[in-house]
């Protein structure tokens, strides 16, 4: 049975949400899946979206601007109108509401950088060997965190995307008139967030070398903290971190290791804050039943395919993990967003 025919009988099978019993159509969805991801990114790489939202267009004018042949811009706009992405009037096509915010390259809201990173080949490969990370328990042939080449085009495109969630970390646990670590910094933007807040505060992000020279810096000179953002290259694990920090920023970190490694970590974090210092974390937590809320459960996966070790935790494991690092509390800050932050107290 060829492609054409399998499409054929499965989208023929009578589907009624008014009849009970099993239907293919949720199977089929997620078979084909890969097809609305695919055809975001080659829409953010061809700038379709920011073409359609200088003005709405027919797919002969949009293909005129940009240089390509009409029968795939027609094609591939008729596939994101399907998809909710465009809305076609006649034969123009324009932005839908959440395209015209996130994925106009002019727009102050842009994310569509975020594709570089989530759609990467290295992504797409770690999910393509999950069976074989199943089978194996984690992501074969990699380290408690996997060596990925592109940690800067990780912190470039997803910089954006954080930007938001570090400004609310800042808003509700600062000002911190003091010294601040941000382990893992990437991008740097939490860290920032912070410093921007108070003169007085010294930030030093630590990762590796090329990421903080590259993008970090760059950032932090961009929002004016540069006197008061030092670099620290090296490894989270290793490296000495000093000690006397009022505040310990654990972003986006502790999700990829398990608790065996986590919990002596905790303890380096502990030992380098000042008596009453706090660390706050932002991670993925899902519910005890860790099936909701989606979102925040289903980042297991992520793990499980790109990492030999890490998980999404719950609460509770968070707090046992933190209790036996030394830490007195643990406290949980739901966002507006399917992150949630969490307060430690030393």
């Amino acid at each position: 049975m060829n492609s054409t025919a399998c499409y054929i009988l499965i989208m023929s099978t009578p589907v009624s949400p008014s009849l009970p019993g099993p239907t293919p159509e949720r199977i089929y969805a997620c078979m084909m899946a890969f097809q609305r991801s695919t055809a975001l990114k080659a829409a953010i790489d061809l700038n379709l979206f920011s073409t359609l939202a200088a003005a709405p267009r027919t797919a002969a004018q949009a293909a005129q601007q940009l240089r390509l042949p009409e029968r795939g811009v027609r094609i591939l706009c008729d596939f994101l109108c399907i998809e909710g992405l465009l809305v076609k009037d006649a034969a123009r096509y324009r932005l839908a509401e959440d395209a015209a915010l996130f994925l106009d390259r002019q727009s102050p809201a842009y994310l569509g950088g975020v594709a570089e990173f989530l759609l990467a080949p290295e992504q797409m490969h770690a999910f393509q060997e999950l069976a074989a990370a199943v089978r194996n328990g984690g992501a074969p042939g990699t380290g408690p965190v996997a060596d990925y080449p592109h940690w800067i085009t990780f912190a470039r495109a997803m910089g954006p995307f954080m930007a938001m969630q570090a400004e609310m970390l800042a808003e509700r646990f600062g000002p911190v008139h003091g010294r601040i670590l941000d382990i893992a910094a990437s991008h740097g933007l939490f860290g920032i967030a912070f410093a921007r807040r108070s003169a007085q505060a010294e930030v030093t992000a630590l990762d590796a070398g090329p990421v903080l020279e590259v993008v970090a810096r760059d950032n932090a000179a961009k929002a004016g903290v540069a006197a008061r953002y030092h670099l620290l290259p090296g490894d989270a694990f290793t490296t000495p971190l000093g000690d006397g920090y009022e505040l310990t920023l654990l972003c986006n970190f502790l999700h990829h290791f398990a608790p065996a490694t986590i919990v002596p970590f905790l303890r380096r974090v502990h030992a380098a804050l000042k008596p009453g210092g706090r660390v706050v974390t932002l991670e993925f937590v899902p519910n005890p039943d860790r099936i909701s809320p989606p979102f925040s459960a289903s980042f297991s996966l992520t793990m499980l395919a790109e990492t030999a070790e890490g998980d999404a935790y719950t609460f509770a494991e968070f707090e046992q993990m933190f209790r036996e690092a030394g830490f007195a509390s643990l406290e949980q800050h739901p966002l507006p967003t399917p992150q949630t932050a969490l307060l430690a107290r030393a």
